[in-house]
């Protein structure tokens, strides 16, 4: 496994540069890559756009957008890229999971990829690889810069089992560009998707009613918006942008800030508590180390590479957050005061816990 994030030095040699003509897109039966294929479809510079994917995708791809249902684990996949002169690839099937997908998520991520930079090391044709990564590879700790860039080692190994595997992806990719440096290759370290279309463990973790959250810590956040992760995907494949990139809304919201901003109410409890606390939602959560740690230390990356490269600036965190609260209508919001109320109540059973505890001892 790789001890940190690739180092955005060592990018692919730069030389004349033609859209690419047919690119295959993975993970289309998901929000993202459906909606990435579909996009690229349109762009009258390609001539055809193959998704693949091991189930049949829930959104209609258009007829513009060729579907092979396939498991890049298996052999199966390898002739793919080659048969079909496919001259760039984008690699979204790279997915957090639940605790319950855990097994099935990293033979996705970590062996699907395997399989798919060994395919693409032998296609001809290939000029183009793109990557989804996440900021998780950067980790979560207490000795954590204020704001990370691509060139930044995360303190601590991370937790969490995505962000393992999105670190183990990019040593990978490092490897590929060694042996294929004719092939440009583009990471993108996404920051959290939000959006009122998004739908993610942590969209519904802010469409919770009373939102639990650590005692004693209050995290900056940092968001992208779907759209704008959409757009920054799409140039990647028309345009040239090798080389790695922070992608994420400027600015910063804190924990309280957004729940506040929801119209929630913020019940604090023990960090240990937090899984518990997802396990009575009904499934509408389930915490994984990588968003546990998030939620206790925060998490702030530096994009200026981004969009001094790209020519394109992600809308900030906060109004990509407001998108998403615009989406949710409405419906079971509280009104201010009634969540200064709730949250009065809540600190008053703190106090009075604590009290408590002190004449007990």
């Amino acid at each position: 496994m790789s001890s940190g994030p690739a180092r955005a030095g060592a990018a692919s040699p730069r030389r004349a540069f033609r859209t690419p003509k047919v690119v295959l897109v993975t993970g289309v039966s998901r929000y993202l890559g459906a909606h990435v294929a579909a996009r690229l479809a349109t762009d009258r510079r390609i001539d055809r756009v193959i998704g693949v994917d091991r189930h049949p995708p829930s959104e209609d791809l258009g007829d513009a957008v060729e579907f092979i249902e396939v498991d890049l684990t298996t052999p199966e996949s390898s002739k793919i890229i080659s048969s079909n002169r496919v001259e760039a690839v984008v690699h979204l099937a790279v997915a957090a999971d639940r605790h319950a997908e855990r097994a099935a998520a990293k033979e996705q991520n970590v062996i699907g990829t395997l399989q798919l930079l060994a395919s693409c090391q032998q296609a001809p044709d290939l000029r183009k690889i793109v990557i989804r990564s996440s900021t998780a590879a950067y980790g979560a700790s207490f000795r954590d810069p204020a704001v990370f860039t691509e060139d930044t080692e995360p303190q601590e190994t991370p937790r969490g089992g995505f962000a393992r595997d999105v670190l183990d992806i990019e040593g990978y990719v490092r490897g590929f560009r060694r042996r294929r440096p004719d092939v440009a290759a583009t990471v993108l370290r996404f920051a959290p998707f939000i959006g009122r279309l998004a739908n993610t463990s942590l969209t519904r973790y802010f469409a919770l009613p009373l939102v639990p959250t650590v005692l004693g810590r209050d995290p900056r956040l940092q968001f992208v918006h779907v759209d704008d992760a959409l757009e920054i995907l799409h140039r990647s494949v028309v345009e040239q942008h090798p080389g790695t990139f922070n992608v994420a809304g400027a600015g910063v919201i804190t924990l309280s800030q957004a729940v506040r901003r929801a119209g929630r109410v913020a019940v604090p409890i023990m960090e240990g508590g937090l899984s518990a606390a997802a396990g009575m939602s009904r499934g509408a959560l389930d915490f994984s180390l990588d968003q546990l740690d998030l939620f206790v230390h925060g998490r702030v990356v530096d994009t200026a590479r981004l969009v001094r490269e790209f020519g394109f600036t992600p809308r900030s965190t906060a109004a990509a957050f407001d998108d998403f609260l615009a989406g949710t209508g409405s419906g079971g919001i509280l009104p201010r005061e009634a969540v200064a109320l709730a949250e009065l109540g809540i600190l008053a059973g703190i106090r009075a816990a604590r009290s408590a505890l002190r004449g007990r001892a």
